[in-house]
């Protein structure tokens, strides 16, 4: 019989304030991980002329520093999570962290394309396992009907260094050389190994019983839409997001990007807390009100033209909305995943990263074919698509009604 955390305080109030507590320190931890992950991958994109100039390359070929961290987290996010299923959850997580602390060092001592290039690449991996393990870790430091919330605590560094990364490396590369800037998010990962190591328990691995195959997993009811819709909401969101600068030139504002996505970094952190106080209580009400906004958000970009006002509140919508998107799909693909969550987890990872690459491709397609005006139509297209994914699945992946909690 399942039994709520609000019951079990009824029963034992002494136990009331621990089951509705949520470890914000231990769950920044994590939220830090992501956030240097996240960093890792986007930071040399503000850096390209210095590192082209450093390795003595072109900024074309220095941009390929990106495309091997994400190649990288493809590769090794599915493979290695199922590899290590039965290793207790804290060493694993220091040891991906490491990774970027031992592979950024790499980077910044380099002087070779092709060292620095394999560098890249298996930082991507170790990142690829940071991915895969958050999620499902998070989730374990917390009761069962707080879930949600904490995800939505442990997701909230991912816009932050989207929006922050390329001007945070620009700036930081014009105080240090752009070697400077790879020893200290190295400096970063050592201090978060510490803070790992000092303050989040460890957690088990699973027995080799209890390791399903990782094709039961993906075929369990629920995972598929959730993947699905997963990836047409990134893909979506990446074409937007990756040619806004040509976007907002189309809509006259091409002076104005920094500011756009200023606006929407922060409208995005205040969907992630308004995801946060209702995702364990409304997981279906708010992923169709999401994406319907979401919807509503490109219909708006595209009827602007150069109206600034509706611009704005077409990027605002965008962000609100889309801001939750990984707290809700997360929390969506653990719960149908059960007790194959990591492996759920390094799937949600692995397709995650396929739609931001696929988003880069489609939104590169549109702006040489169509223009840059075309690109909030698709949107609306892809985002309608994902609602109906969302509506058919009632019965697994997005159930109406509170997240079950088990005894």
């Amino acid at each position: 019989m399942s039994t709520t955390g609000s019951e079990k305080a009824a029963l034992d109030p002494q136990r009331a304030p621990e089951e509705d507590r949520i470890p914000v320190v231990r769950l920044l931890a994590f939220t830090t991980a992501g956030f240097l992950a996240i960093m890792t991958e986007t930071m040399p994109a503000g850096l390209l002329p210095q590192i082209g100039h450093g390795l003595g390359i072109s900024e074309g070929l220095a941009g390929q520093l990106v495309t091997l961290y994400a190649i990288g987290s493809v590769v090794a996010a599915v493979p290695v999570i199922a590899a290590t299923r039965g290793m207790n959850r804290r060493p694993l997580l220091l040891f991906a962290v490491g990774g970027l602390l031992v592979f950024n060092t790499v980077t910044a001592l380099s002087s070779s394309y092709g060292l620095t290039l394999l560098a890249r690449f298996v930082a991507g991996m170790a990142s690829g396992v940071i991915w895969g393990l958050l999620a499902g870790y998070g989730r374990r430091l917390v009761p069962e009907h707080l879930q949600g919330r904490a995800l939505a605590i442990v997701g909230v560094g991912q816009p932050i260094a989207l929006t922050l990364g390329v001007p945070l490396g620009t700036w930081l590369g014009s105080l240090f050389d752009w070697r400077g800037v790879f020893w200290i998010m190295s400096a970063v990962a050592l201090l978060l190994m510490i803070w790992i190591r000092t303050l989040v328990p460890d957690f088990p691995g699973q027995t080799a019983e209890d390791r399903q195959p990782i094709r039961k997993i993906f075929v369990a009811p629920g995972i598929r839409p959730v993947l699905a819709v997963l990836f047409l909401w990134i893909l979506a969101h990446n074409i937007l997001y990756t040619y806004v600068a040509p976007f907002l030139a189309h809509a006259g504002l091409g002076s104005r990007v920094d500011v756009a996505l200023l606006v929407f970094g922060a409208s995005s952190i205040a969907g992630i807390w308004l995801t946060g106080l209702l995702v364990d209580r409304l997981l279906r009400t708010v992923t169709l009100a999401s994406l319907a906004g979401f919807a509503l958000a490109a219909l708006l970009l595209g009827i602007a033209g150069h109206l600034l006002p509706l611009v704005f509140a077409g990027i605002v919508a965008w962000g609100l909305t889309f801001g939750g998107a990984p707290t809700l799909l997360q929390t969506a693909i653990g719960d149908a995943a059960g007790d194959g969550a990591d492996v759920a987890q390094s799937m949600f990872v692995t397709v995650f990263n396929l739609a931001v690459a696929g988003g880069g491709m489609v939104g590169g397609l549109l702006l040489e074919s169509a223009g840059a005006g075309s690109i909030p139509w698709v949107l609306l297209g892809f985002a309608v698509l994902a609602f109906a994914v969302v509506a058919a699945a009632r019965r697994h992946g997005f159930k109406p009604g509170p997240r079950m909690v088990r005894s």
